[in-house]
């Protein structure tokens, strides 16, 4: 980018041509290839067994294993909202468990009236489609809708009494509130451990982008094979970093009232804002060493450490706490419900994934049903399975979803000797299992799957037992069918608003960075409203990046306006790197571009 002034409005693009969505990451090894574990692999990995292990146990004391299925749906509620802070994770888990009670009722009580095939694949189909919307509408994060439609679905096709289902919601509503519990017991230890872990990807990611920031002029900035130019890690790294302190943010907005440790943690933030400034090596140059160096502190469970105050700010502009107030009152409240609404009203780009995930199952389903398969329901999960932000994704996932089950029902013939041994060596089994598939899910999909496939086989074991060539012939022609279904569907239910969402962020984030120039160029302007626009301006690139990513994994739809989307990333970053030189009221330099 060239250093001249940065002017409110849209950015100057020369007109190019449009340039057709390309088809990415279709490669299998590209699929299948294993990342490094999450930094918090564990937390979800020992908080389903614990969650999972009190009911399975009492009720094997009570001799009431076959009301595991409904305590296990109760359980698995564990696995969510573990980046959440706690005080928003406590609300959030709230809705988890009573929206997985909900789920579980209708598909109870639908089963209680009705043995029809064909209306439990529709409801089984249409609720994995409800859910499947509501999940991404709320943002809850993996596993997302797969295990309500799990249990559900698994609901759907179990022998069911009317008068049974009472007291079978309260099992999984016990075991839910357990899990609740567990879900929040680490706050008694370190109640700000999720916002020290949001601070320091933050400030790792500005390491990364401080390091390697990439070239100042901009002629060389590329997005990769896509249009020819070397790839150019500058501008991937700027959004990594965009996204990371966006999220910190966001994590600290939700945490509740301001302590001490918050405060550093906002502190902290700031530097790694600062860290966009930076042009690379030399005077002013953000500390590479010392960004990661905070981080590692950060992490661990010393004291936060206190940075000196960022160049050219002021202390008032490290609390955040006006805008906290703002979105804690009740017209914040209501904002949220509305933004809520929209994301699920008729305009939503996430409707056609929700109707190709009711038309797929619905297709998966109908297929096993008519092929004689007696479990229909695992057709069902296994095409909600494959829905992702974007048909490119959901090949990937559908590739990892099959070699995961395939692989997975050999481990289950190997271990179901083992399982039949005694029922608290089938507990046991399912509690490893259980574990094992938090701590392998997060280098790969189907690597998770070699683990879930077993576990969610021996669950039927729980109920009596069942020949294993059965369970085996029909796990894996349910998986190659419900697969093949679901992303056929898939492929024939086309989402051309994906395109309408990328102009709707590029809109967004011509208005936020206009408004953070005037807020930036106005010596009057109060240093909250300052800092609330470059978050608000970081949020909408972030959002720019995320739809653009989504429109350019979708197999049929218009042209993309890539040379504008580019340009507007560029504007946005030279923005937030101008106005950060001109945070606190003492500081008069002009807005210069830092890109």
């Amino acid at each position: 980018m060239s250093d001249t002034p940065v002017r409110p409005g849209r950015p100057s693009v020369r007109r190019l041509p449009q340039l057709p969505p390309a088809v990415r990451g279709l490669s299998p090894a590209s699929a299948l290839r294993l990342s490094p574990p999450s930094d918090t692999w564990f937390k979800p990995a020992l908080s389903v067994v614990v969650a999972s292990a009190v009911p399975h146990l009492t009720l094997l004391a009570l001799g009431r294993l076959d009301l595991v299925i409904y305590s296990m749906a109760g359980s698995l509620c564990a696995l969510y909202g573990h980046g959440l802070p706690y005080a928003r994770r406590a609300r959030a888990l709230v809705g988890v468990v009573l929206g997985m009670v909900a789920g579980l009722a209708v598909s109870l009580v639908t089963a209680s009236l009705t043995g029809s095939t064909a209306v439990l694949i529709a409801v089984g189909a249409l609720l994995a489609a409800v859910q499947k919307a509501l999940c991404d509408a709320t943002r809850i994060g993996p596993p997302a809708h797969v295990i309500f439609t799990f249990v559900s679905s698994a609901a759907l096709f179990a022998p069911q009494r009317l008068d049974q289902i009472p007291g079978h919601l309260a099992v999984t509503l016990g075991a839910g509130a357990f899990a609740w519990l567990v879900a929040l017991a680490p706050a008694l230890v370190r109640r700000e451990g999720p916002e020290r872990r949001a601070v320091a990807r933050a400030l790792e990611a500005a390491a990364v982008c401080a390091a390697d920031p990439g070239p100042r002029n901009g002629k060389s900035v590329g997005l990769g094979p896509r249009n020819g130019n070397a790839v150019d890690p500058g501008p991937r790294n700027r959004r990594a970093a965009a996204a990371a302190v966006h999220a910190a943010w966001g994590c600290l907005l939700a945490s509740g009232r301001p302590t001490p440790v918050r405060r550093s943690l906002e502190r902290l933030v700031v530097q790694a804002e600062a860290a966009f400034v930076a042009p690379g090596p030399g005077a002013g140059a953000a500390d590479p060493e010392r960004l990661r160096a905070w981080a590692a502190l950060t992490r661990g469970r010393g004291p936060v450490p206190t940075p000196p105050p960022a160049p050219g700010t002021v202390d008032e502009l490290y609390g955040i706490g006006a805008e906290r107030a703002v979105l804690r009152a009740r017209e914040g409240r209501r904002a949220a419900r509305r933004a809520l609404l929209r994301r699920l009203g008729p305009g939503s780009p996430l409707l056609p994934v929700a109707v190709r995930t009711l038309f797929g199952c619905a297709l998966a389903g109908y297929l096993c049903a008519a092929l004689g398969v007696g479990r229909p329901y695992w057709a069902i999960v296994t095409a909600a399975s494959l829905y992702q932000a974007n048909l490119t994704l959901s090949w990937n996932r559908a590739l990892q979803r099959t070699l995961g089950n395939l692989l997975g029902v050999l481990v289950f013939a190997a271990v179901l000797p083992v399982s039949r041994i005694s029922p608290l060596a089938l507990v046991c089994c399912c509690l490893f299992f259980g574990f094992a598939a938090e701590a392998l899910i997060t280098r790969n999909y189907w690597l998770g799957s070699v683990a879930v496939t077993p576990m969610a086989l021996l669950v039927l074991e729980f109920g009596g037992a069942h020949p294993a060539g059965e369970l085996i012939g029909d796990r894996v022609l349910d998986t190659v069918l419900g697969a093949a279904a679901g992303f056929l569907a898939a492929t024939l239910v086309t989402n051309r608003r994906a395109a309408g969402r990328v102009e709707r962020a590029l809109d967004a984030t011509d208005r936020a960075r206009a408004a953070a120039e005037r807020t930036g160029a106005d010596p009057a302007a109060a240093p909250a409203e300052r800092d609330r626009a470059r978050r608000t301006l970081t949020a909408s690139l972030v959002e720019l990046r995320e739809a653009g990513d989504t429109a350019a994994g979708e197999w049929w739809q218009r042209a993309l306006p890539e040379q504008r989307l580019l340009a507007a990333e560029r504007a946005g970053h030279r923005t937030l790197a101008a106005t950060a030189q001109r945070r606190g009221p003492t500081a008069h330099a002009p807005l210069i571009g830092a890109e």
